[in-house]
């Protein structure tokens, strides 16, 4: 049949897969010749999925019109793919489209299905002569090969030498273990001589291409999950070439797991059921199982222990958990019969909840019937009970004797200054003679005796509000006081004296005693909780700003505010603020302090720095009705440095020049002045050493002996500043002394000369 003629001729270069690293920029050419007899415009695209769009990058496939007339060919058309640099190896698949659909609908559109390979990156960069290798059925990460478990998975090594030599091939996974893999090379030809016992490559002619066979069978416990080994290709005539590439392969899960419920106890009267469970993982997934029971009866009559509880199976491993079944609670324990069937049912959980078996074994225990001992003390319990009833109505007939109770304090923790209020109840009170209550503590007090002979007293019963309230036959007594208010510990005895028995019989003289204890606090006073500066150094004439906490701030009545230096030398006068039951006087305070949570806080208050030295700050609570004070300190000093001092003016004769020139036999006038304070500074005038006024001015006569530089220096006393100086450079010019005259003397006249002629 012959082939139907298209309009349209493609030529793609290069042909066939391409090549490229992570990375890596490969370039398609396309030309298109129409053959056709009319005018066409031509659109080239590409087809391709999400994984080849992560590959390169695209969001839309990029797109080339050509308009070409009849038998015209078009320029080379270039399309570049741009390798993603974290693309994992591996062969991805795309198709050029070559359409026409206004003037060849009938022979378009034209597909040519092509691929990009990406190699590792440790492969060699492959040359035009280097052999290649392919992989069928090509793989990435997002289409791997499924491992099914009941054959293994193979695919076929196409090996292309494209050298001029005759070249052996061997094949590797270097990153799999033996057991995973086999290899099968073609057979030679020369296998049935017996010159060749085994195949161990690939022999290729130059320019042919052959098939190595990778069947991958991975052991029993693989676990489940993606896989990506290596395969490597090695070249007799070239073995420092790297031929490296990638095969995806994904090993599906399997979920099984066998369980199994072995009985080794079943029937118990006084031990515990004993059984076995065997667990099997005969999946490709770790399991972590936690092993419990279920009841499957009404009631749940048992208690159980696995030992262990929790169990963790790798795939193609087993394991064994101990159970025991302790029948419960003891009573339901069958006296006749054949005994309490006790029905329960395995409950496991996954960790990671993955499946588990629908079914889960079930087990019995049987609770065998009482010996017939039991039966004996069953009977002896009645007769027990029968006893008992005869105690209840003796008692009925002999009422309960006097019983003193609830003896206690009103508060068992009081403040110095309260007074301790007791309650008590006394059932049974019309058997009561007498009350003595006496106390143990700091403060010795003397017994007090509550005489009920002729009933309550006076001193519980009367008045508007009685202390003792009687209901039915309890006495209850509640805040009786006891006039005790001094700090200590205490601890307060009731003995009560009744007659016990009835009318009847004789009565007995009977004694109850109780005792409560009484701590009577220390009466609280204002505490400073925190004390501190915003900073640790001050400049003289400055505000230090002061932050205290104070605890209780309602029992105030002043702070006092003082400081001293290390000599125990006082600061000056301490501030003192007065404050009335948390009301603070001083309205400038108020605006600085805050009351919270029974805390009185104040920030940033002013202290003026008019003393310069290190002071260590205290800050002192006076609480109302109490002589104790309560004091807090600065966690460490503050230091208040003098004033800064600095030269703001220093002339010889008017001028600031450093360099001055004066002459000999004039006056020089120094002129100065200096701000900052007089005892902490020291003012010189060098060379002469003296110590100098902070303003002043003097005058020195200009000679020869001037000395050449003049400076002013200041220096801080304390050392806490740098020194500061000014000064001259002088040069002092001679006073010139003009030369005198010498006298000239008259020529006396030469007799022998004649005279000038005159005219």
């Amino acid at each position: 049949m012959q082939a139907k003629f298209n309009p349209l001729q493609v030529i793609i270069n290069p042909p066939g897969i391409q090549f490229g690293m992570p990375g890596d920029t490969i370039e398609l050419y396309v030309v298109v010749i129409n053959q056709g007899d009319q005018d066409a415009v031509i659109d080239l695209h590409f087809v391709f999925d999400e994984v080849f769009q992560n590959l390169t990058g695209w969001s839309s496939s990029p797109r080339e019109s050509l308009a070409l007339a009849s038998q015209q060919n078009s320029d080379e058309v270039r399309f570049e793919f741009q390798i993603a640099a974290n693309t994992l190896p591996g062969t991805y698949d795309y198709t050029l489209v070559v359409d026409s659909p206004l003037h060849y609908p009938q022979d378009t559109p034209i597909t040519f299905p092509n691929q990009i390979k990406v190699l590792l990156q440790e492969q060699t960069a492959i040359r035009v002569n280097d052999p290649t290798f392919s992989i069928r059925p090509n793989t990435n990460p997002n289409k791997p090969l499924i491992f099914n478990p009941s054959e293994p998975l193979q695919v076929e090594i196409i090996v292309d030498n494209r050298s001029y030599l005759v070249d052996r091939f061997r094949l590797s996974c270097p990153d799999l273990d033996e057991d995973w893999f086999t290899i099968n090379y073609p057979a030679s030809g020369y296998e049935g001589s017996g010159l060749v016992s085994e195949v161990t490559a690939l022999e290729l002619n130059p320019g042919t291409k052959g098939q190595i066979l990778l069947k991958f069978h991975p052991p029993g416990d693989t676990l489940a999950g993606s896989y990506s080994p290596t395969i490597r290709l090695y070249s007799e005539n070239s073995p420092d070439l790297v031929l490296l590439d990638l095969v995806y392969i994904q090993i599906p899960t399997n979920y099984r797991l066998d369980i199994e419920l072995h009985t080794i106890l079943g029937q118990v009267s006084r031990s515990l059921g004993k059984y076995e469970l065997s667990l099997a993982n005969q999946g490709n997934i770790v399991r972590e199982l936690i092993l419990s029971l279920k009841s499957r009866d009404e009631e749940e009559l048992y208690t159980y222990k696995f030992d262990p509880t929790e169990i963790r199976l790798l795939p193609n491993r087993s394991a064994v958990a101990n159970l025991t079944v302790k029948p419960r609670p003891w009573w339901r324990k069958p006296w006749f019969g054949a005994g309490l069937v006790v029905n329960f049912q395995l409950d496991i959980k996954d960790q990671k909840n993955l499946p588990l078996p629908n079914t889960l074994p079930q087990g019995s225990l049987v609770w065998k019937p009482r010996p017939l001992w039991q039966f004996i003390l069953l009977i002896l319990a009645i007769l027990g009970l029968l006893g008992g009833i005869g105690f209840i109505l003796w008692r009925i007939l002999n009422p309960d004797p006097l019983k003193l109770e609830n003896f206690s304090a009103k508060d068992s923790q009081i403040t110095e200054g309260d007074e301790v209020s007791l309650n008590w109840e006394i059932h049974h009170y019309k058997q009561l003679q007498k009350l003595v209550l006496t106390a143990k503590g700091s403060q010795p007090i003397e017994p007090i005796i509550y005489d009920f002979s002729n009933g309550i007293p006076e001193a519980l019963g009367k008045g508007s509000t009685p202390l003792c309230q009687i209901q039915e036959e309890d006495l209850i007594c509640s805040n009786v006081k006891t006039g005790v208010k001094t700090k200590g510990n205490y601890t307060f005895e009731l003995q009560a004296s009744y007659q016990n028995g009835i009318q009847l019989f004789s009565r007995t003289n009977q004694v109850s005693t109780q005792t409560t204890q009484v701590e009577i606090a220390e009466k609280p006073i204002a505490e400073v909780v925190n004390f501190q500066a915003d900073k640790p150094q001050y400049i003289k004439g400055q505000n230090i700003l002061l932050s205290w906490t104070i605890a209780r701030p309602l029992l105030l009545q002043q702070i006092q505010i003082g400081g001293s230096a290390d000599d125990e030398t006082s600061y000056g006068e301490p501030i003192t603020y007065k404050i009335n039951q948390g009301n603070l006087a001083d309205p400038k305070l108020k605006k600085l302090c805050t009351q919270q949570n029974q805390e009185l806080r104040c920030t940033n208050i002013p202290i003026p720095a008019y003393k310069a030295g290190k002071f260590a700050f205290q800050i002192k609570a006076f609480s109302n009705g109490s002589q104790k004070t309560n004091f807090k300190k600065t966690e460490s000093k503050i230091e208040i440095l003098p004033k800064p001092f600095r030269i703001v003016s220093f002339t010889i004769n008017g001028s600031d020049q450093p360099n001055l020139v004066l002459n000999e036999g004039t006056t020089a006038t120094l002129s100065w002045r200096v701000e900052g304070e007089k005892e902490n500074i020291q003012v010189k005038l060098l060379p002469y050493g003296d110590e100098v006024a902070l303003s002043d001015s003097k005058q020195f006569p200009v000679n020869l002996a001037f000395p050449p530089q003049i400076t002013l220096q200041v220096n801080d006393i304390s050392n806490k500043q740098p020194p500061q100086q000014k000064g001259f450079v002088i040069t002092v010019l001679k006073k010139v002394v003009p030369t005198p005259i010498p006298s000239i003397n008259p020529i006396p006249p030469n007799p022998f000369q004649s005279p000038l002629p005159q005219r």
